[in-house]
């Protein structure tokens, strides 16, 4: 698979991961049937409007069983970084789901550079929100992102924003 393919492919898991966790919350679903729901009717499909390639289904199996094992980990790692007053609890379900992913993604996933994770999980917010949500999932996410990485977020330069 060529680059730009598997980058796609690991932008539709990031979606489809997103959908399964919000549905996982939502109805109280078990993990592991709604990956495989996933996985066998919906990755490829279309989801919310937005027609789905080919996903990387490791990186989605992955994302979504390690969010919801480490959930409550990753909420303590997100209450660490939310501005005061704003429990993880507070965040309406699908930016949570965004967050909890993304956080997960920058926590445990050791081959995927943290800002990378960062870009991908603003660009999902993006698709679900019009307002400052995008704004605050990168700000969450980079506060994660140094606490965890200070070397590697340091050594390299940001990406410009606007950038071709």
């Amino acid at each position: 698979m060529s680059g730009k393919g598997r980058s796609e492919a690991r932008s539709v898991a990031r979606l489809g991961a997103v959908q399964a966790l919000y549905q996982i919350e939502m109805i109280g679903a078990d993990t592991g049937a709604v990956i495989e729901e996933f996985l066998e009717h919906r990755l490829g499909e279309t989801l919310d409007g937005v027609a789905l390639g080919d996903a990387d289904r490791e990186l989605f199996r992955t994302l979504v069983a390690g969010t919801m094992a480490e959930r409550d980990d990753l909420d303590d790692m997100l209450a660490a970084v939310l501005a005061e007053g704003w429990p993880v609890e507070r965040l309406e379900a699908i930016l949570r789901a965004i967050l909890r992913c993304g956080a997960y993604e920058i926590g445990y996933c050791d081959e995927i550079p943290p800002k990378v994770s960062i870009t991908e999980y603003v660009r999902l917010t993006e698709t679900f929100f019009e307002g400052k949500e995008p704004g605050m999932a990168n700000a969450v996410l980079d506060k994660l992102a140094h606490s965890l990485w200070p070397e590697e977020m340091e050594a390299t330069p940001p990406c410009p924003a606007n950038s071709n």
